[in-house]
């Protein structure tokens, strides 16, 4: 597929790059995070919160709202799913990734969505974006051999597990507290997830 850069003006339509947060000190906490050879998610990382870039990020980027710094690192090629919260997500690359993401106003009313309207962008290391809350996304995909690392930046609680049983139309594709989940049968998604991508399940192989 094609991969266009996260400077092409595509990515407008889906998200910003972020220059006004200092990285330094996150970029090199991140070098201790796990890379297995599947794929890790934390949603709240202690030591990545006591740093500065906490305040900034909580200040500048989501206007005091309260907010979780994790991390999504591993190894990956394949799109699999399609998630989105009602929120804004910061994704800052720590090692050079790709992102398939896709538009919310394009999924079916009976909550499809093909994969033929994915786009892939190539995020350099040390490169922060925002990703807007109509921007479809799951796991990145690595580029290097030694897998990727990803900071995630999520308002407070997102992602945490549910407290109720929610089924129907959208609120049966919510698997956690800010997320709704489009799966590929091809995905090897856990037993029960919801599914809704149709189409190929998109590769960088």
């Amino acid at each position: 597929m094609q991969i266009y850069e996260v400077t092409d003006p595509l990515f407008k339509e889906y998200g910003k790059i972020i220059d006004s947060v200092e990285l330094t000190e996150l970029l090199a906490e991140m070098k201790h995070t796990p890379v297995p050879e599947d794929v890790v998610y934390v949603a709240s990382e202690p030591k990545l919160e006591a740093l500065a870039v906490m305040k900034e990020l909580t200040d500048k980027t989501y206007g005091e709202l309260p907010i979780q710094i994790g991390y999504c690192n591993g190894h990956n090629r394949k799109l699999n799913a399609l998630e989105y919260h009602r929120s804004s997500e910061v994704d800052v690359a720590a090692t050079e990734l790709v992102l398939m993401l896709g538009k919310q106003q394009d999924i079916t009313e009976e909550f499809t969505y093909d994969t033929s309207k994915v786009k892939a962008f190539r995020v350099p290391a040390g490169t922060a974006v925002e990703l807007y809350a109509t921007t479809l996304h799951y796991a990145p995909c690595h580029t290097e051999k030694g897998g990727f690392q990803c900071t995630i930046v999520l308002p407070k609680g997102t992602n945490l597990d549910l407290e109720k049983d929610h089924q129907g139309g959208e609120d049966g594709h919510l698997t956690a507290k800010n997320k709704w989940l489009l799966g590929h049968p091809e995905g090897d998604l856990p037993e029960g997830s919801p599914m809704g991508l149709i189409g190929e399940n998109l590769s960088l192989d």
